[in-house]
């Protein structure tokens, strides 16, 4: 069976590692030649393409496909895809990211590949975004939704507003959770200290962690209003961001004008492999983004038995069960997300048991071995019944 995954780009992100981990179990497997197209991966977010290439992916760059609208470069990038399409005659085209994923299945299905797929990582269209941009993404999205046999959600929250907004038909998906190597993260062995020294955190220090791109969205700023009131209460609190981006000089300066400026540690891009001891360098992980499908930092921070707190967006709450595995708080609630700070700071034990439950749970659900095994048999499945 010949597969052809297509993905815009290949930054250092969650739908980006759930992708090539994909494709590379898939290839593993002496039944499947499989391929990745992806379109040029430029940006302060990082690139993981030599990490695949490494692994001895097999990779197809198409330069006009690009993130942004450009409706010259994206009717150069649908023509390509569909002549790498007819060239590779793949029996399964599985699409991942917005872009990638209108254009991918509009081509595939044009091609008449047998199975056409695609991942919801997240979905382009949300709340926090303006009426016209939202009926732009919704309608395009529908009209995918029709181009294609399957649709995977990496969280069963993303099945549920898909369909709510008309996105495809209820038998079209199935939950596959965006699987991960888990066992770097289950490592206990690790030297707290010398961890710390290595990223400039003092040995007393409480540290809060956070793992995001530094642009919008991503709730930077709610943690920034807590992190004020908690550090009265716990002036041993630090916050420590992991993640790059555009909005990094603008956080900068909010962190100067607070007076937080000493208490904040920009790490920036860390490479895939060190973040399992980036993480085991934290107290405790926030997640305060308002957009994810299911952000891969919780399960990460849990195995690594780490307590979390987090928005309720999302497939959150399919990680972050309250007061079973974490702390899950109402969006944008600032006072909330104080108070889940404080109670893991003043009740370490409670966070901890709450943090080795959602350890047992991550266990379960997110070894990126269960993933490919689960869309493999999607794909046998669908393609036994085309229909």
């Amino acid at each position: 069976m010949r597969i052809l995954h297509i993905i815009t780009r290949m930054i250092l992100g969650g739908a980006q590692e759930n992708t090539m981990l994909s494709v590379l179990g898939q290839a593993e497997r002496p039944d499947l030649e499989v391929t990745l197209l992806s379109g040029p991966t430029t940006g302060p977010e990082g690139d993981i393409t030599p990490l695949f290439l490494k692994s001895g992916g097999k990779l197809i760059i198409e330069p006009n496909l690009v993130r942004q609208l450009n409706p010259a470069r994206d009717i150069a990038a649908y023509q390509a895809l569909r002549k790498q399409i007819r060239e590779f005659q793949p029996e399964v085209v599985h699409t991942h990211s917005s872009k990638a994923g209108i254009l991918g299945r509009m081509a595939a299905w044009k091609e008449k590949v047998p199975l056409v797929v695609h991942t919801i990582h997240g979905l382009p269209f949300h709340p926090y975004q303006g009426w016209l941009a939202n009926r732009i993404y919704v309608t395009a999205e529908r009209f995918a939704a029709r181009r294609c046999h399957r649709i995977v959600s990496v969280a069963d929250a993303m099945t549920r507003q898909a369909l709510a907004a008309g996105v495809g038909k209820a038998e079209q998906y199935r939950t596959v959770f965006s699987g991960m190597e888990i066992e770097p993260f289950l490592r206990r062995d690790r030297d707290r200290d010398e961890l710390r020294q290595r990223f400039g955190l003092g040995n007393d220090d409480f540290v809060i962690g956070k793992i995001a791109r530094l642009f919008e969205l991503k709730g930077h700023e709610y943690l920034f209003q807590a992190f004020v009131k908690i550090l009265q209460k716990h002036p041993q609190a630090r916050l420590f961001l992991v993640g790059d981006g555009l909005w990094r000089e603008k956080f900068e300066a909010i962190a100067q004008a607070q007076g937080f400026a000493d208490r904040i540690t920009f790490a920036g891009l860390v490479p895939r492999d060190l973040l399992p001891e980036t993480i085991a360098a934290m107290d405790m992980v926030a997640h305060c983004s308002l957009r994810e499908g299911l952000a891969r930092v919780l399960p990460q921070a849990l195995l690594s038995g780490k307590p979390v707190v987090s928005f309720d967006v999302d497939g959150a709450r399919e990680v972050v069960i309250n007061n079973q595995t974490g702390y899950l708080l109402p969006a944008q609630d600032v006072a909330a997300l104080t108070s889940a700070i404080d109670d893991i700071i003043t009740n370490p034990q409670k966070a901890a048991a709450l943090a080795a439950a959602g350890c047992e749970l991550c266990r379960k659900n997110f070894n990126w071995r269960v993933m490919v095994d689960n869309l493999c048999s999607l794909y046998a499945e669908s393609l036994g019944n085309p229909a």
